[in-house]
């Protein structure tokens, strides 16, 4: 670990590239990092809350982080003039504008997560976890090489965390309540994407090809279900679980944005704040039209389909969080875009647009 070094910010316009962006833990906010400095928005109402701008010869901010609704950012320095090494994690308080604490490594920092009580730290093989309250390191693991930074932590309850396994195509759950690490299969090829439900108790993975989305209850590694994307091989950007409703959102390089029913009805799982009520109104998935035969034919003709979807610029990378607002869903690019839609969980179908904003235009509230 190293000593805090000051940086404080400095005002100048010039023109913004986005490096990287992040909602945080409950949705509805997100932290644009630049090319100069790092932003905060509000989705709903959509807002910009904090602009901060760095010197015009060393402002690039890689990863920008927020604890929360808190002053305190997570800052990794990235881009063509990095302001702060890329193999450190600085913790930036706002309210003083400066760096309070920075975290050293021989190897870049290549994603990190914030939580109320963790800071966890993702090297390219190699996850740190940090207890907040004194900045001590309280666990280390080994992964399987992970450039992309994949890695979820739980929002909520007692503090899960989902990695890269040590094998292809395999994840770890890290429960820290009940002490306990497993490693369970998930594709056979590498994993792309990860998500995992805000208590924890749920996860869901994409591989390379992108053509199948598979949800797994995180106690035990068992397959609840399995989602058709699509026949074709795509990246999957972002996977989103509803922290209210049983549903997953999926962002792809195809331009396709995608909502699905989760469906764990037939499962001993309690999920926190997926109440009964919203069980009843799920959409029934599309299925296809041999599904009443499917036990004589290939799997792959009853999977289950999304029941709404949406379309955004084609290979531009999109990051996708449930709205504050029922049944509506935030969608961020990296174009600098931001979509507000709505889906109706009946009927499902095309997604229709509330609001849309280019918000690296946008000044600040």
């Amino acid at each position: 670990m190293a000593t805090p070094s000051n940086s404080d910010a400095v005002v100048v316009e010039r023109p913004k590239t986005l490096l990287n962006l992040s909602f945080n833990q409950g949705g509805c906010r997100f932290t644009a990092a630049t090319t100069d400095g790092f932003m905060v928005f509000n989705t709903d109402p959509f807002t910009q809350t904090i602009r901060r701008t760095f010197s015009s010869s060393n402002g690039s901010i890689g990863i920008a982080q927020s604890f929360a609704d808190s002053n305190i950012y997570a800052l990794v320095g990235g881009g063509p003039r990095a302001n702060f090494p890329p193999n450190r994690v600085v913790i930036w308080d706002d309210q003083l504008r400066r760096c309070v604490y920075e975290f050293a490594y021989r190897s870049d920092v290549v994603s990190v997560r914030l939580r109320h009580d963790r800071i966890v730290v993702v090297l390219p093989q190699k996850i740190k976890v940090y207890d907040f309250s004194d900045l001590r390191m309280v666990h280390e693991m080994v992964t399987e090489h992970n450039p992309k930074g994949l890695c979820e932590i739980s929002r909520t309850g007692p503090f899960v965390l989902l990695t890269l396994g040590l094998q292809k195509g395999h994840v770890t759950v890290h429960d820290y309540y009940r002490r306990r690490n497993k490693q369970f299969p998930a594709h056979d090829s590498d994993i792309a994407c990860l998500s995992l439900l805000s208590d924890g108790k749920l996860f869901a993975t994409a591989s390379t090809k992108g053509t199948l989305i598979r949800v797994f209850d995180s106690t035990d590694g068992s397959l609840l279900q399995e989602l058709r994307r699509g026949f074709e091989r795509a990246e999957i950007y972002s996977l989103s679980f509803c922290p209210t409703a049983p549903r997953l959102a999926v962002s792809t390089d195809k331009g396709t944005i995608h909502v699905f029913n989760v469906n764990i009805v037939d499962s001993n799982l309690r999920i926190n704040g997926w109440l009964n009520a919203e069980l009843k109104e799920l959409a029934p998935p599309p299925v296809s039209r041999f599904s009443f035969i499917k036990g004589y034919l290939p799997k792959y003709l009853s999977y289950e389909w999304s029941v709404a979807h949406f379309r955004v610029k084609e290979g531009v990378r999109h990051m996708v969080s449930f709205g504050k607002e029922k049944n509506t869903l935030d969608i961020i690019g990296i174009d600098g875009r931001l979509y507000r839609c709505k889906f109706d969980p009946e009927a499902g179908g095309e997604m229709t647009t509330l609001e849309s904003h280019n918000f690296i235009q946008t000044e600040l509230n």
